[in-house]
């Protein structure tokens, strides 16, 4: 049986500076001991998006104090910690070297193994920090840069079933609400707006429903929305909201042929699974309520188990990557060499074939 595992991890791929100390008892069961996330939603809000450079020189400013406050609130020292985790990729290359580098330097001082995190392998991995789910599973990602059907076999072992053929579908949340001038970041404030909208009034397409194939696209729905608002200018507040409704709407119809489709295709390459088959939904727009009900209703139709981690869990967090950098050195997975490098663009499952293409940083998705 291994032993227990306690883990500090660090999470810096794109706007929220976050560290945590995380342990893995002998069992395999987890338990989050000190947590700490600092948003930067301010410091981007004026400009509607991220900016790269102000995201890096913020997790500077502030990632040692909150691996401090991490380790404080966990009662814990380094000399009580068995490995550094830190996100390695994908995401901002500015963040990804603050995080790594001060990973390295900690490491390196004081003499414990460093994991070299992807931090989509944090999402896959987070449902057996809360709920202890066992392999295999199916996992749902979806977030500002990825939208993703994945099986889990295993740690560091995940095929992918399908994947957005352009626009991800957290990033068609956010330029929808821009284009309707609500504040960043758009997902919840599509989500608020949807709660007073009709959503019969606008219909919209659900891109590749029918269609054999798992995969995603969303850019003909995002097309979709703008001239509706064109077509009614100028829009007010009820209208935004309907067309926000409609939108959702149109989402949650087309995940549920898409992930209905992968649910099948899962009970038949599983047929002999001992336990209940289970989904996972991860990443920022996971949080999404409505995106919620329908994954849930639809698994209660075929017979699975849904699993949501908490809200706080959704986002970009260090929790997840401490737990992954505890999960991949209880397989006896390898630990990474000070000369890892962060890797913008880093495929969870890397022998798929891209759909978006790819260039000198590597495949796109």
């Amino acid at each position: 049986m291994p032993a227990p595992l306690t883990i500090l991890g660090i999470e810096t791929s794109c706007d929220e500076t976050a560290a945590s100390v995380v342990l893995r008892d002998a069992e395999g069961h987890g338990e989050i001991l000190g947590d700490v996330v600092l948003s930067q939603l301010e410091e981007h809000s004026v400009y509607g998006g991220v900016v790269p450079e102000i995201a890096a020189r913020a997790h500077v400013e502030a990632l040692d104090t909150l691996i401090e406050e991490a380790l404080a609130r966990a009662g814990k020292t380094l000399k009580d910690i068995d490995a550094i985790a830190a996100t390695s990729g994908p995401g901002l290359i500015g963040g990804l070297l603050v995080g790594l580098m001060t990973g390295k330097a900690i490491a390196r001082s004081s003499g414990k193994p460093l994991y070299a995190v992807n931090h989509l392998e944090g999402h896959a991995l987070t449902a057996r920090l809360t709920d202890g789910l066992a392999f295999p599973y199916l996992m749902l990602l979806v977030s500002g840069g990825h939208t993703q059907l994945i099986l889990v076999r295993g740690v560091g072992d995940y095929e992918r079933w399908g994947t957005t053929i352009d626009d991800a579908l957290g990033e068609a949340f956010d330029k929808t609400a821009k284009l309707l001038g609500l504040p960043y970041p758009g997902g919840p404030a599509v989500e608020r707006a949807a709660r007073n909208g009709n959503p019969d009034r606008f219909v919209f397409p659900r891109p590749l429903v029918g269609e054999a194939r798992l995969d995603f696209s969303f850019s003909g729905l995002k097309t979709a929305v703008r001239q509706a608002a064109q077509s009614i200018e100028p829009v007010s507040e009820q209208d935004i909201a309907d067309i926000c409704a409609s939108f959702q709407k149109a989402i949650s119809r087309t995940l549920k042929d898409r992930i209905g489709r992968g649910l099948q295709r899962f009970k038949q390459e599983f047929s002999n699974l001992s336990t209940e088959p289970a989904l996972v939904v991860a990443g920022g727009v996971a949080a999404n309520q409505a995106l919620r009900a329908t994954l849930q209703s639809l698994c209660d139709t075929n017979g699975f188990r849904f699993i949501a981690p908490p809200l706080q869990l959704c986002t970009d967090n260090a929790a997840m990557i401490a737990w992954a950098g505890a999960e991949r050195m209880a397989a006896g997975l390898p630990s990474d060499d000070l000369t890892v490098a962060p890797r913008s663009r880093w495929p969870l499952d890397q022998t798929a074939q891209t759909l978006l293409g790819s260039g000198k940083r590597g495949a796109k998705a």
